[in-house]
């Protein structure tokens, strides 16, 4: 009897650039670090960049991420471009106790949809600093309403309790494996794409033999 065999049965592991932004002070690092090392930083430089790689499995799929967690600090601003430019993925992350910083999100994503020339990049929008309930300044409501405006999912996540840290991760990550399914179905439909001249295969190819020569770990770029 003939078998089927599942779609994603042997596909190969993902790599995918994930950009954090959002104003200085509200907890980008800290969700970071929370999702990668499972750790809990008090205090944290809001001026510091950090790169992270990580892998994970999602619906049973290999992903490797790479996050870079930019800095809030004004000094920076210049580089979001090229960021934006490189990231196939982004948390735009702001802090429920700060109105501000959720305003910031408007002109992050209009730079985004402006580099990107797409209205469809994938984005996760985080409220963070959800155990500060008693300090709330930005009304659930507003924020759902702006998701719904921007057709992009809203968590509300604590960094300190490590509430909905890894949910923003994995969603994002469900939203660019669905963009790279939908772009290889579409090439595979195309009677004029050659998959032996696409230069992004060849890379996934090459990514494939590397990983077959060592092992993926964790670490602190």
């Amino acid at each position: 009897m003939l078998r089927t065999m599942p779609r994603y049965g042997y596909q190969p592991c993902r790599e995918f650039h994930v950009v954090v932004l959002g104003a200085g002070g509200v907890g980008k690092s800290c969700l970071t670090a929370q999702f990668v090392h499972q750790e809990w930083i008090e205090n944290y430089d809001p001026t510091i960049e950090d790169s992270y790689r990580t892998q994970l499995t999602v619906d049973g799929r290999q992903v490797m991420l790479e996050i870079l967690d930019t800095a809030g600090a004004d000094q920076f601003v210049a580089m979001r471009d090229l960021y934006m430019k490189t990231g196939q993925g982004f948390l735009l992350v702001f802090s429920i106790t700060s109105r501000a910083s959720l305003e910031e999100l408007v002109s992050l994503r209009d730079d985004i949809i402006r580099i990107k020339d797409d209205e469809n990049i994938p984005i996760v929008i985080v409220g963070n600093k959800a155990d500060l309930t008693d300090q709330r300044a930005v009304d659930r409501a507003r924020a759902f309403a702006i998701s719904q405006q921007w057709n992009a999912p809203y968590y509300e996540s604590s960094a300190r309790t490590r509430s909905n840290v890894d949910e923003v991760f994995i969603d994002l990550c469900r939203q660019m494996l669905r963009r790279e399914d939908y772009v290889d179905d579409s090439r595979e439909n195309d009677p004029y794409y050659h998959k032996a001249d696409d230069p992004s295969s060849s890379k996934r190819r090459r990514r494939r033999k590397n990983r077959d020569n060592k092992e993926h770990k964790c670490v602190v770029l």
